[in-house]
């Protein structure tokens, strides 16, 4: 038993020392970097999207484009992309190092037991051997030695150092989980990418075999001509020039076709190939809901996973300072050993046996204040660095947004033009052909109208994939698509 007099000495000084300061600058929050739009402002590029509305857009922005297969695409990715695992092993490891730091404001407690047996030297200044009182002296002595004893050393936190390691892990925890929102952000937005891309290219890879066909076709009706001697040979060759410039842009379409086909397979961690059978039949390309709703830039910067993590990242950097600043201090453990220690093994547990030892030590490293001095200074340029990073970012993120906002509107004007161009087209390819029935019109201008037909039509599909890829890119700048998948992080947006 430890004694009452001991007692009655430590804890007042533990209780003094437990009632020390945590050293180094509180976190007060990430700067208001845009104060225009934390006041509630609207988007400024807002207005160039005619059918866009100020409400909290939805999470599961996919769904809008009424496309059950890329639904699927993206609820499989978000539960299966190697990338969101990755980022979600990382959060897991985190949550362990917070759990470490926590775990360092505790005692540690060890049990330690051993059984020695020694042989001493026994000198006899008399010489080896010699008699003392009729007996004679030994050459050595074995004794045996057994204990069991608990060890317990406390280092306390007087000046706040772990306490503040606390902080940074907390901080740093918070960082990863807004690195697996972002992830999903990312995979959302890149699966829908590239199956708006892949039904583009298939669109037009389509338009491309059957404008080759007819041309094709017109090749043979013309070769037939020359040889009843209504066509001339150079009408046969424009024909078969323009047959073989459209039938050569079909292997790229091909290309575009298969690479998204990949890429999809590996975004929803399969192997290539593995979705052809369901994604090479061609699908129309999935168009954006007649109403976009995008919020306002205030709620954007506090949903968007990437300001979040930077700002994370800021308050562990801050408390990384405050480790720093404790270095300078003294350190303070309290030791202390409790057990028995006896040369017969049946008296160990006994009183008799028993020992004890218990006090505090400190330590101060005096001499190293210049080296305790350049970490406190590298960790406030590293705080330095960690705000600048946040400021980037989310000037980056209300860049990010204005510019998708514009992209967005404009390439809806763009889509609207390029369809009446399109139909315009194909009326006038449309009387082309019954002025060429009535032998009214060259072939000269029978080709140049078909080719205006084709590019009009490649313009459209192509336009019509840029339209729906700029929803997508919305919907990414917007910080939407996260906490939906097997790692459902709660990020505080308030």
């Amino acid at each position: 038993m430890i004694p009452n007099t001991l007692l009655r000495g430590v804890l007042p000084v533990t209780a003094a020392l437990l009632g020390g300061c945590v050293v180094g600058p509180d976190y007060a929050g990430a700067p208001d970097v845009a104060p225009r739009a934390e006041a509630g402002a609207p988007f400024i590029r807002g207005n160039t999207v005619r059918n866009a509305v100020a409400v909290d857009p939805p999470a599961r922005w996919w769904t809008a484009l009424r496309d059950p297969v890329l639904s699927d695409l993206v609820e499989e990715a978000l539960a299966s992309s190697t990338n969101v695992r990755i980022v979600s092993a990382r959060l897991l490891q985190s949550r362990a190092v917070l759990g470490q730091r926590t775990a360092d404001l505790a005692p540690s407690i060890s049990a330690r037991t051993f059984a020695l047996n020694n042989q001493l030297p026994v000198r006899d200044f008399a010489g080896s051997g010699a008699v003392v009182a009729g007996a004679a002296v030994p050459k050595s002595l074995n004794i045996d030695l057994y204990n069991a004893s608990f060890d317990a050393t406390w280092e306390i936190d007087i000046f706040g150092g772990k306490q503040r390691a606390i902080e940074q892990a907390a901080a740093q925890g918070e960082a990863a989980e807004a690195a697996v929102a972002d992830a999903q952000v990312q995979v959302a937005a890149e699966v829908a990418q590239a199956y708006v891309t892949l039904r583009g290219a298939q669109r037009r890879l389509a338009l491309t075999q059957r404008a080759a066909t007819l041309q094709r076709e017109a090749v043979g009706l013309s070769q037939q001509r020359l040889a009843g001697g209504a066509a001339s040979s150079l009408d046969v060759e424009r024909l078969r020039t323009q047959f073989e410039t459209t039938a050569s842009q079909a292997p790229a379409f091909q290309a575009q076709v298969d690479q998204s086909l990949n890429q999809i397979a590996v975004l929803v961690s399969r192997e290539p190939g593995a979705v052809d059978a369901v994604l090479r039949q061609p699908r129309a390309v999935p168009m954006p809901p007649r109403v976009v709703a995008i919020g306002d830039p205030g709620a954007m910067i506090r949903r968007r996973p990437d300001i979040r993590r930077a700002e994370r990242q800021l308050a562990a950097a801050n408390a990384q300072i405050g480790q720093s600043v404790a270095r300078l201090f003294p350190r303070v453990n309290l030791i202390g050993n409790a057990g028995w220690v006896s040369p017969n093994i049946g008296s160990i547990g006994s009183l008799a046996a028993s020992t004890y030892n218990l006090g505090p030590t400190l330590s101060w490293s005096v001499l190293d204040f210049g080296r305790t001095l350049a970490q406190i200074r590298q960790s406030e340029a590293g705080a330095d660095e960690a705000l600048a990073q946040y400021e980037q970012t989310v000037l980056q993120a209300m860049q990010d947004a204005e510019t998708s906002l514009s992209r967005y509107g404009n390439q809806r004007t763009t889509v609207a033009r390029l369809a009446r161009a399109s139909a315009s087209a194909g009326k006038a390819s449309m009387l082309t052909d019954q002025r060429n029935t009535a032998g009214t019109i060259s072939t000269i201008d029978v080709l140049d109208v078909e080719r205006q037909r084709l590019q009009a039509e490649q313009s459209l599909a192509q336009a019509q994939a840029d339209y729906t890829n700029a929803y997508v890119a919305l919907q990414k700048s917007l910080g939407l698509g996260w906490g939906l998948g097997p790692e459902r992080v709660a990020l505080d947006v308030r």
